[in-house]
């Protein structure tokens, strides 16, 4: 909130700011529990398309396979809405080969942020992004929509973050940018045997 210490905010920047204060992401693969991934948007941000909307005659259908060929990874996409206490729905663990794209944000090709999602591990053994890490700026991004039309997106940046300090901004927020986000587990292990950080890929359409 504004104060003393802090110019006031406008109506449009304080409306942004309560929606990423409700969006938390807690990304967690390993051999134990499911992940968790919460993100808990109010309503969408500028530039930010939601799932649901009209689309114009020109915006890109929904994408229906990723792949990274730098590191060996090809995926079909599943659609991943949000659950009833406001997770966002993750691939199952039996399907932990599988990658999913997040209908909340941007599709990838639109204007927005874009977000992919999958498993590094899962109680079954490795899964589809386990070789993201290997990732380096530069690399190739193909999403293939559901047209068969291939979009390609080139990596901008990568970076380990702690889950408690996921950038949820940088992340989800608005963005004039045909954006995209690829998200797994890194890091070492807790106690319960989940990940504590988050490797976050960012890439931009060509």
């Amino acid at each position: 909130m504004p104060s003393a210490h802090r110019p006031a905010l406008s109506r449009a920047r304080l409306a942004t700011l309560t929606l990423l204060t409700l969006v938390s992401v807690l990304t967690g693969c390993s051999a134990g529990p499911d992940p968790t991934v919460r993100v808990v948007p109010s309503a969408s941000a500028p530039g930010t398309p939601r799932s649901g909307q009209p689309a114009a005659s020109d915006a890109p259908a929904a994408p229906a396979e990723v792949a990274v060929p730098s590191v060996g990874i090809t995926s079909s996409l599943m659609e991943l809405g949000l659950n009833t206490d406001g997770t966002v729905e993750v691939p199952p663990a039996e399907e932990g080969m599988t990658a999913g794209w997040y209908t909340g944000g941007a599709v990838p090709g639109g204007i927005g942020a874009a977000v992919i999602i999958g498993h590094n591990d899962t109680r079954f053994g490795k899964a589809v992004f386990h070789d993201l890490k290997k990732i380096k700026e530069g690399a190739d991004i193909t999403v293939t929509d559901k047209k068969g039309k291939a979009l390609h997106f080139t990596v901008t940046a990568t970076e380990s973050v702690a889950k408690s300090a996921f950038p949820t901004e940088k992340v989800y927020g608005p963005t004039q940018e045909r954006a995209l986000r690829l998200i797994t587990c890194d890091g070492d292990f807790d106690a319960q045997g989940h990940p504590v950080d988050n490797l976050i890929v960012y890439a931009t359409a060509r």
